[in-house]
């Protein structure tokens, strides 16, 4: 882990938060073991795999505009990347994805139900370190995994009848991604001593920051390869789940405006895309299509109003950070 992989844009900032991130790395790989050894490898699988550890590091910023990490704080980073990892072996379930951060995806090692109560008992260690923070977190954790999992259930139910397919999908991004980064905002805010003004602007962030950065992963897993993203790409496609680029592409044709080259990418999702070569088709004319940069786009906007949300905050070096944070969502679909 260098400096260089902490996207905020300011290296004296950088330097001294990276101790506090190798700290709650360290913290983290305890964590996923020791309840039992039959079932420290599976706990420990995406946790050894890495990670970008976004919301951890959102934890440790955001506490600098308080009095800065302490201890609450760090127990407060390492839970919400617990949470994150509890939720990524269930979604990898749900959509039969192969590949997770470059290695095969747990239930293809062990199993669908194992895979299943490894992600439980990722979620019991995080709220017993939530449990120790005090009732307010509790709250917080409650809220947040509830959210996850009505996102869920709404990406799995779909939109309702007369509900605009674009804007339930947004809804589902907030659940599924935004609360948890909120959450990360809010701890780091909240254990730190800044005001609650400041935790409910910082939520305010971390919720848009968090749609942002599904949609541009959205943008990402049609633009870039498996060694890159360490997901085999048109996943949610192949599960009949409509990320960002297709929903533009139904909006069009709902509209009476989808062109040729979109209304055939439709037709081949309509198809079976268990074979990788159908997949890679509809990934490729998806790709070449203009619903693509309307997505980059979109996940822009998201960033751009994440940033709106820290306007009352001081001007300084973590509002910079903050900032170039959000910055770097759009930045890495390039």
């Amino acid at each position: 882990m260098t400096t260089s992989m902490l996207p905020l844009g300011d290296s004296a900032l950088e330097e001294r938060l990276l101790p506090l991130l190798s700290d709650v790395e360290t913290r983290l790989r305890a964590a996923v073991v020791g309840a039992d050894e039959l079932v420290d490898a599976p706990a420990a699988h995406l946790a050894a795999a890495g990670g970008k550890r976004l919301r951890p590091l959102l934890t440790l910023l955001t506490a600098e505009l308080g009095g800065g990490s302490n201890e609450q704080v760090l127990r407060a980073a390492v839970a919400v990347e617990l949470t994150h990892l509890a939720t990524l072996y269930h979604d990898d379930v749900m959509d039969s994805a192969p590949v997770r951060r470059g290695a095969p995806a747990a239930h293809e090692v062990w199993g669908n139900s194992v895979a299943i109560l490894t992600g439980d008992l990722l979620f019991a260690r995080a709220s017993q370190l939530v449990a120790s923070l005090g009732a307010h977190a509790v709250l917080v954790h409650a809220e947040t995994f509830e959210r996850l999992c009505l996102g869920q259930l709404h990406e799995t139910l779909g939109a309702a009848d007369g509900e605009d397919p674009v804007e339930h999908y947004l809804g589902v991004l907030a659940d599924k991604t935004g609360s948890l980064i909120a959450a990360s905002a809010r701890y780091g805010a909240t254990f730190s001593g800044a005001s609650d003004e400041v935790a409910e602007i910082l939520a305010r962030y971390g919720e848009k920051v968090g749609v942002a950065f599904q949609l541009a992963d959205d943008v990402i897993d049609l633009s870039a390869d498996a060694a890159t993203t360490g997901k085999t790409p048109g996943t949610d496609l192949r599960e009949g789940v409509d990320t960002m680029p297709v929903l533009l592409l139904r909006q069009r044709a709902a509209a009476g405006t989808l062109d040729d080259d979109g209304a055939a990418v439709l037709g081949r999702l309509g198809a079976d895309l268990r074979s990788d070569d159908a997949l890679r088709s509809v990934v490729t004319g998806l790709r070449n299509h203009e619903v693509v940069a309307q997505a980059r786009e979109l996940a822009g906007t998201w960033a751009a109003d994440a940033v709106a949300e820290l306007e009352p905050l001081p001007a300084g070096e973590i509002k910079d950070a903050l900032g170039t944070f959000a910055g770097m969502l759009v930045d890495r679909m390039a």
